[in-house]
């Protein structure tokens, strides 16, 4: 029954971009029935010359999951490099969950590679917050008030950040939430 559905769907699709020459989906993506959540994108955050910091994100979250937050997947990579004083590292974690409401979304990750000054943090759990406005979007992190992920507790809960306070450098990239669904 569900392929006559199916069927029907897509030959009325058909039928509507023949009499209006408007394509009209009929059927939802893979991706849509794949995913419940999703944060994704490259940025770098807005500090001065010669400082700084880029985020890039693919972390989602599976609908069959979506009531499981910490079913989420996918990877964090970051970079903060400084001028003066002359410091700097990169690291990659493991998202352990993702939760979304409207264009916000907090994902916590556990760091697995680092070095440089980011070189302590690894096993440490991050906590990042994305605020998808558009063209400068909102950023937070588990960290503001100790300094460097290397300062978080060992026991950092999953999806724990910072409101978005601060903002992304125009030009330099956008984050994209998918809302829960």
């Amino acid at each position: 029954m569900t392929l006559t559905r199916t069927r029907v769907a897509a030959a009325l699709g058909v039928l509507v971009v023949l009499a209006t020459g408007v394509a009209v989906p009929a059927v939802a993506s893979d991706a849509q029935h794949r995913e419940a959540a999703a944060l994704t994108g490259t940025a770098m955050i807005d500090r001065p010359k010669g400082d700084d910091i880029t985020f890039t994100f693919d972390a989602r979250l599976d609908a069959k999951d979506k009531n499981d937050p910490g079913k989420a997947h996918g990877t964090i990579k970051f970079s903060h490099y400084m001028e003066n004083p002359k410091w700097g590292g990169s690291a990659e974690a493991r998202v352990d969950c993702l939760l979304t409401g409207g264009k916000v979304a907090t994902v916590s990750a556990v760091v697995t590679k680092a070095d440089g000054g980011l070189k302590e943090s690894v096993g440490k759990r991050v906590g990042l917050t994305v605020h998808d406005k558009g063209k400068q979007d909102g950023f937070g992190y588990s960290w503001a008030m100790v300094g460097i992920p290397n300062d978080l507790p060992d026991d950092m809960p999953k999806c724990v950040s910072a409101a978005p306070f601060e903002k992304t450098r125009p030009g330099s990239g956008d984050f994209h939430v998918r809302p829960m669904h």
